[in-house]
């Protein structure tokens, strides 16, 4: 039996020595020479994934001005942050939009514009208007402020997400006679398509299904730069029904994640406006996943082909929260560009770049190699909450 500790494996990266392959690349790798004679050689499997993250955003501090000012309001570039925090502290989200782009439009969340742009817009190094009112304090005495700014004038600023890198999602479809307007896309009336959204064999949680490694100071790629978990996510769901190789058939866990934004890169950072919705943020995450066993190398081998997605309607399941499946599809499937959905034939499209997916875990396959990335053993993992359906 292959038993490796994470100071074993760190020791093999910092000596340069430590074999780490992607999980595209270990799956056949796995059916070649089997899980015993590939875990005794491979230390490190990477993950990738990167698509639209709504529950995503960023804490600033923007730095005090004289005389002093207890933010209220505050607008960047016209879309408002949340201040009950602290004087001059707030929280942009990446899918606020601007209240006078809620005014104008005629199309309900026709909105081309908000907070993830705004956060991409500083990462990429440009000019953000901020304004700022308050009600005046003696220890707080100023009310208004308006200039310019760049990520590099706040004394501090990192990306916070409470919801990212979902173990599973719906594959959105439509059974109604009218085009329906969604996160997931436009859906066209009477199964005109099906849009989904994940990395599948190269997602991070569906590489750790039971997140045995996965937990509270886990180091990750993070939008360009590094990152850490800090918590399960909201709406993780651990409990989610599983098919028999442990993977979720169901939307299942999630992560909380965080990171210093001045290290991160606009390519990896993304604001995305989907017509008739609104506005989110596509988010690059790659999480390494350390072969402690032959057990977590089985985890990591997982393909396209053993990778399920429910089927949902969006047009009467979804929203009214009944959470009827039409069915189960493969991410193969899914890939194939083309499922069946109650008997015909329905044309899927990805909201995610399995491209840039393959780029992350690229990226941070090279990163662990040279010895620029060690792993972190989580404080605890995210097995802790498998009873918790939060």
């Amino acid at each position: 039996m292959v038993k490796k500790t994470y100071a074993e494996i760190n020791a093999r990266i910092k000596a340069g020595e430590a074999v780490v392959v992607t999980a595209e690349e270990v799956t056949p790798m796995v059916r070649e020479r089997g899980l015993e004679e590939t875990a005794a050689t491979v230390d490190v499997v990477t993950t990738g994934t990167f698509g639209p993250m709504c529950s995503s955003g960023a804490f600033f501090n923007l730095g005090h001005s004289k005389p002093r000012m207890k933010m209220s309001h505050v607008y960047m570039n016209n879309v408002e942050a949340y201040t009950g925090i602290a004087a001059v502290d707030a929280y942009l989200g990446a899918t606020q939009i601007p209240d006078t782009d809620a005014a104008n439009k005629t199309f309900p969340g026709e909105f081309n514009y908000g907070g993830g742009h705004v956060i991409e817009e500083l990462v990429a190094g440009k000019e953000v208007v901020l304004e700022a009112t308050a009600h005046g304090t003696d220890c707080y005495p100023r009310r208004k402020l308006d200039k310019v700014v760049r990520l590099e004038d706040l004394p501090q600023a990192f990306l916070f997400n409470p919801r990212n890198a979902y173990q599973n999602y719906n594959v959105g479809v439509n059974l109604s006679d009218r085009t329906l307007y969604t996160y997931m896309g436009i859906l066209k009336p009477n199964l005109g398509n099906a849009n989904y959204s994940s990395a599948g064999q190269l997602s991070p949680l569906f590489n750790d299904p039971y997140y045995r490694t996965i937990g509270m100071g886990t180091r990750i790629f993070l939008g360009g730069g590094e990152g850490y978990v800090t918590w399960h996510g909201t709406q993780h769901a651990p409990g989610a029904p599983r098919a028999h190789n442990g993977t979720p058939i169901m939307p299942a866990g999630t992560l909380a994640v965080i990171g210093d934004l001045k290290g991160m890169s606009s390519k990896w950072l993304r604001g995305v406006s989907f017509l008739g919705y609104g506005v989110s943020m596509m988010v690059g995450i790659g999480i390494p996943i350390p072969i402690l066993d032959e057990e977590m190398l089985k985890y990591t081998s997982v393909s396209d082909e053993e990778l399920f997605a429910p089927v949902m309607d969006y047009s009467e399941s979804y929203p009214q929260g009944l959470g009827e499946v039409l069915g189960q599809v493969s991410y193969a499937q899914l890939k194939s560009g083309e499922i069946s959905v109650n008997g015909k034939l329905v044309t899927a499209a990805p909201l995610s770049s399995y491209f840039k997916a393959r780029q992350i875990a690229e990226i941070l396959k090279d990163k662990i190699k040279k010895g620029a990335f060690l792993l972190t053993e989580p404080v605890f993992t995210l097995q802790s909450f498998m009873n918790n359906d939060a």
